[in-house]
């Protein structure tokens, strides 16, 4: 790969500092088996079964390592790919700069971006077992490559870095706690749908951290992937932990009058009823949808102004910066880029996705320009990095 396109250096430190140690422990294990295997005294195996399956369960964890190994290499080697290798390391940073929010916190977490097959972004968070168990070094997100280049890109990446997030700060358990409580509370016909936003909390929080960093960027990002046809639009399954996306769409539409108040809102709420209507739906999924919609500016509410002892006093929506991205500023930002196009260079990644996002909304600027802009910047952000890595690399070599 080129150098821009390489990983974090934290990110290959963990990676490599991972895999000496499972390989350390592995090896152990191997030559205390073989010394085993070579005992006279009462300390050997005392059967060929007992040795078998010592042996068996060896080979299991090696399986594992190699799975690891695999798993990481996937992500490392297309970094080679011209042109893409350089966009993934600039997604990297644009994950990064999503996560500020608890990095400032707990400290900076590692992210790695890949392109894969598909429909569905995915994350594979830290801390999270990989194969044979060990602890995952790494956030690992998955992103469809159909979706590179373009701001729904965005959309779908700060969704994932949302699961890590929210994870992070134990936002699952804590809104769910709050939500239960809510159910107990309210008539027996909004009992339904307060358990229902109680089962999706864990997507409807990662939509929210799309939302409050990108705004309209993020609804639209959104809609793009769950525009499908009617049956799938509307199929509404009790037990699933994802929204079905007529609502979830309905939601991410009133988040974003919630944190960005503008007209925008209203117009793509009617454009998302003219493109999926509910009035020929079966009767029970209308009925479900109407009661939803009563407790949805609710639900908002109690979402975004939610605390807990990890938000350590703080609203959730005041760990992000929507304050500083409400569409007049985006679309002021914008008119200062047609005077003078370089202020660009000094905005975070998810700033200049926010605008370029809003500016498409308006009509601003065309699709192709778009993708040419977005892709000038994931190449910058992974240059800057790569050319900053040189200069530390020279300043440690001076000190030693």
């Amino acid at each position: 790969m080129v150098a821009a396109a390489s990983p974090s250096d934290g990110a290959l430190r963990a990676i490599a500092d991972h895999l000496v140690a499972s390989k350390k422990e592995l090896n152990k294990k191997v030559n205390a088996f073989l010394e085993k295997l070579k005992d006279t005294s009462e300390k050997k195996f005392t059967s060929a079964a007992e040795a078998q399956n010592s042996y068996s369960i060896l080979k299991l964890r090696f399986n594992d390592i190699l799975d690891q190994i695999d798993i990481f290499s996937d992500v490392i080697s297309q970094r080679s790919e011209h042109i893409t290798g350089a966009w993934i390391a600039g997604l990297d940073i644009l994950a990064s700069d999503a996560l500020l929010p608890v990095n400032q916190k707990y400290g900076k977490t590692e992210v790695m971006c890949f392109l894969e097959r598909g429909h569905g972004a995915a994350i594979r968070r830290t801390r999270t077992k990989l194969p044979g168990g060990d602890d995952n070094p790494v956030a690992i997100i998955q992103i469809p490559r159909e979706r590179m280049v373009a701001s729904g890109i965005a959309s779908s990446l700060v969704h994932e870095v949302g699961h890590q997030g929210a994870a992070l700060l134990n936002l699952v358990d804590s809104l769910r706690q709050e939500i239960h409580a809510k159910t107990n509370q309210v008539d027996e016909s909004l009992k339904l749908p307060w358990s229902l936003l109680g089962k999706w909390i864990s997507e409807i929080v990662a939509d929210f951290w799309s939302i409050a960093h990108l705004g309209i960027t993020a609804t639209h990002g959104l809609m793009g992937v769950v525009s499908l046809p009617t049956y799938f639009v509307f199929r509404i399954k009790m037990d699933d932990p994802h929204p079905f996306p007529w609502i979830r769409v309905k939601l991410s539409i009133e988040f974003g009058k919630y944190l960005f108040p503008d007209e925008q809102w209203a117009q793509l709420e009617s454009i998302w009823k003219n493109l999926y209507p509910t009035d020929k739906l079966e009767h029970s999924k209308k009925q479900i949808i109407i009661q939803l919609e009563k407790v949805t500016s609710e639900f908002v509410a109690l979402v975004a102004n939610h605390d807990s002892e990890a938000l350590e006093a703080k609203k959730l929506m005041d760990i992000f910066p929507y304050k500083s991205r409400q569409p007049p500023v985006l679309r002021k930002m914008y008119t200062a880029v047609n005077k003078n196009s370089s202020v660009m260079d000094a905005w975070s990644p998810t700033f200049l996705f926010a605008v370029i996002g809003q500016a498409r909304t308006d009509g601003r600027i065309g699709s192709n320009f778009e993708n040419q802009l977005l892709s000038k910047y994931l190449t910058k952000w992974a240059i800057d990095r790569a050319e900053n890595r040189g200069k530390n690399y020279c300043n440690l070599i001076k000190q030693t």
